[in-house]
């Protein structure tokens, strides 16, 4: 393993922070990326709306959601390396300012090519609002805090996604759906206006210590730089989970769980927001829990990777129900599929702690990509299946779970493939603590 990995970087000095300080900086930039995740999910609400008012079909619906997360995969590369170099205070708040260009320009669009540019600008916009966080929380939090801050950051998103389903659907037929991106806009400046306030200022390594400390492939600021990070097997290891499992959970939690309560299941828009609500409950439950237990187990010395081996069978249990009992699958049915694929989310922290602080901004951000790109895919394929079946005869309520077998093989696949990477780098870890040798069949 090259010098860099294992000599720790000096940092420059920084003050304590204080415990109500912590809290505050933890309060700001939850406040952001509680709004992020609203606009992220609430295309599911509106699909009936936008549907109704653009004529779109079931992929042009994918494709419209899906622009949102390709705008977030755009940005990733580039803001992993400013993140390291600029801080998150200066980044965040010059992708705000984007994100509420894109919320006023969705607001006044009246064509679906202007609703698709909009949401890909304010995919850009957002793309910052989890990353900037973790990527100070590397620097500014002790270890120990880590997994819990960052499971605590998804619990804040998972309520901006469950104020997307109901409380929008109460808002939509006294406001409209432009109002509510307008409101948006404004609640965003007020993200900006606490961001500028209240979050410490940057402290970035000078160039020379990172000459002194830095491998020539890290320390490229280019592709040269995140191939020689991602390349690593602590990154390798969770890149296909991430992108597919990780990834297709946020795709049917944000767009085709709605969807396939209305279609498959049956239920009228209303209930189908109150299903909405009732997933993003229990997800929201979920991340606040591991929240709290991963750091006990973690204290046992039980790794993320395992808790996923162990817990993530459970969700292809569901699965299995919402392919081939979809006539019988409710409410309760997704909010299980929430619970049971939660654990993946481990993976993001685990990565990020798996390498030093100041690489936290590229490997949190390459990472990001890898899982965005993945919900960009599952939520244009779905669709897609959707709509190739429809034309090919299938009723709306047998493509759906014909989708859903497509989705859950992938899992499958990247699921195996994890155990058999993990497996593959403890033999490998017991090769080296063994001397390079075999261990002994006794």
């Amino acid at each position: 393993m090259p010098s860099a990995f294992k000599t720790p970087l000096p940092l420059p000095e920084t003050s304590p922070l204080t415990a109500k300080r912590s809290a505050l900086i933890f309060g700001v930039f939850a406040y952001a990326y509680f709004l992020s995740s609203m606009v992220r999910a609430i295309t599911a609400t509106l699909s009936g709306h936008l549907v109704s008012e653009f004529a779109l079909s079931a992929g042009d619906l994918g494709l419209l959601a899906g622009g949102y997360f390709l705008g977030f995969a755009l940005t990733q590369i580039p803001m992993g390396f400013y993140l390291d170099r600029l801080g998150p205070k200066r980044i965040e708040l010059w992708f705000l300012s984007v994100a509420v260009l894109g919320c006023l320009c969705f607001s006044q669009a009246h064509s679906f090519e202007a609703l698709w540019l909009s949401r890909l600008l304010t995919g850009i916009g957002l793309s910052a609002c989890l990353m900037a966080p973790l990527t100070g929380f590397r620097r500014w939090f002790p270890a120990s805090m880590q997994m819990r801050a960052s499971s605590w950051m998804l619990t804040v998103g998972s309520s901006g996604v469950l104020a997307s389903t109901l409380p929008v659907q109460w808002m939509l037929p006294l406001w409209g759906w432009r109002a509510v991106f307008l409101a948006l806009a404004l609640g965003l400046m007020l993200a900006m206006l606490l961001v500028w306030c209240y979050t410490p200022r940057w402290q970035s390594v000078p160039d020379k210590v990172h000459a002194e400390h830095t491998s020539e492939p890290e320390q490229a600021s280019g592709w040269r730089g995140y191939v020689a990070l991602c390349t690593r097997a602590a990154f390798v290891r969770f890149a296909a989970l991430g992108c597919i499992a990780y990834g297709g959970l946020i795709a049917m939690q944000t767009l085709w769980a709605g969807p396939w309560l209305v279609h498959v299941s049956g239920l009228p828009a209303s209930e189908a927001a109150g299903g909405l609500f009732a997933l993003n409950l229990g997800l929201l439950c979920s991340y606040f829990a591991w929240g709290w237990i991963f750091p006990i187990l973690s204290a046992r010395g039980v790794r993320a990777a395992q808790v996923i081996i162990w817990v993530y069978p459970w969700s292809f249990v569901v699965q299995c129900q919402l392919i081939f009992f979809s006539a019988s699958t409710n409410v309760w049915t997704w909010v299980l599929f929430a619970i049971t694929s939660s654990c993946v989310s481990l993976s993001q922290p685990a990565v990020g702690l798996a390498f030093e602080p100041r690489w936290a901004g590229r490997v949190l951000s390459a990472f990001n990509l890898v899982i965005f790109l993945g919900v960009f895919v599952i939520q244009w394929m779905f669709g897609a299946v959707v709509d190739l079946l429809s034309a090919r005869g299938w009723h709306i309520e047998e493509a759906y779970p014909a989708a859903m077998g497509v989705f859950s093989s992938l899992c499958l696949l990247v699921y195996v493939f994890f155990v058999w990477q993990n497996a593959h780098d403890q033999h490998d870890a017991q090769n080296r603590d063994n001397g390079g040798l075999e261990p002994s069949s006794t």
